[in-house]
């Protein structure tokens, strides 16, 4: 698929995130982040598997992951009385922020570790199929992934990333985060944009058409295991996110996209997204793809000024979801 998007002025999201990326071990001990040298000289920093990490160093986290072209903060939330803090999103290149640095779509695995890359160093090795279709591969002098795991990546990894990234493996940094981590519900929820973004992309709404966006969500309690963890981080954003995006084109369009946008549009809505992915066996590919997206939408169009609004909030859901006890 061939699109319209100028690439022409994007900037190198690994260079905008080498000075994200040294705060973070620069500040290593008061994030409670653990930062050690792989014998290839590559750099690990573990945000929650020995060390504690916390909602800070997840904020940092889901920075880096866009690219530097995004702001993550943390603020009050009157919408859910029993979830009363929610994270906020914006980037000023949605397209590249999210779909081109923070979108886990890279696949490492060696043996046992198995792994979604996300983060700018998939712009650097440009392995996936839709940076042909943004036409944009980054060059930089240094890379990051960030992986949500629960265990370093192997030897075999390394060596696999700084091939596919042209860059030796002292230049390369990782950065893990569990998914029951405190830093790995920040950067998961992070996404809240992202996967607006990514669905825009696959219900074919014209990328170059997305001129900007923020969402936000909100911060769910970590679970005591992988599956619930996993299960509350997607349902703050199935039944608590909220994205406005503003587009250019024609209102029946931006109407359109504010109808089909939601996740509520999905034949798998209505249901905490553990008790989904239990009924399907833990197969990913038996849930239906159209699920992933925020429960509300603003869809703006900017030549006539008019906003489309589709979806709903839903605390009971949530409040299901994250196990709230009355």
């Amino acid at each position: 698929m061939s699109s319209n998007i100028d690439t022409t002025n994007w900037p190198s999201v690994n260079t905008l995130t080498a000075p994200l990326v040294q705060n973070l071990i620069d500040n290593a001990r008061s994030l409670r982040v653990g930062i050690e040298t792989h014998a290839t000289g590559a750099t690990i920093i573990d945000a929650g598997i020995k060390h504690f990490g916390g909602l800070e160093a997840g904020r940092l986290i889901a920075e880096i992951c866009m690219g530097g072209l995004g702001r993550v903060s943390l603020t009050a939330n009157p919408s859910f009385a029993h979830w009363p803090w929610q994270l906020n999103v914006h980037s000023c290149n949605p397209i590249l922020s999210c779909l081109g640095s923070q979108y886990a779509g890279w696949s490492l695995a060696h043996e046992k570790f198995f792994s979604l890359g996300s983060g700018p160093g998939r712009a650097m090795a440009g392995r996936e199929e839709l940076y042909k279709e943004l036409g944009y591969q980054d060059k930089a002098a240094s890379a990051c992934l960030v992986l949500e795991s629960d265990k370093a990546p192997p030897l075999e990894v390394i060596e696999k990333v700084a091939r596919d990234t042209g860059l030796a493996a002292d230049k390369l940094t990782f950065i893990l985060t569990p998914t029951r981590s405190l830093a790995g519900t920040i950067q998961i929820v992070g996404r809240v944009l992202e996967v607006a973004m990514h669905k825009i992309h696959a219900l074919h709404f014209p990328l170059e058409h997305v001129v900007d966006g923020m969402a936000s969500a909100p911060v769910p309690p970590p679970a005591p295991d992988f599956l619930n963890g996993m299960g509350r981080t997607n349902d703050a954003i199935l039944f608590g996110g909220h994205a406005h995006v503003f587009v250019l084109g024609s209102d029946e369009a931006a109407a359109e996209l504010a109808r089909n946008l939601p996740s509520s549009s999905s034949r798998d809505y209505g249901r905490p997204f553990a008790e989904v992915f239990k009924v399907v066996e833990y197969d990913f590919y038996k849930v239906d793809p159209m699920l992933f997206s925020p429960a509300a939408v603003t869809v703006t169009a900017l030549e006539s000024g008019k906003s489309f609004t589709g979806g709903k909030l839903d605390a009971a859901l949530l409040d299901k979801s994250f196990g709230f006890a009355a």
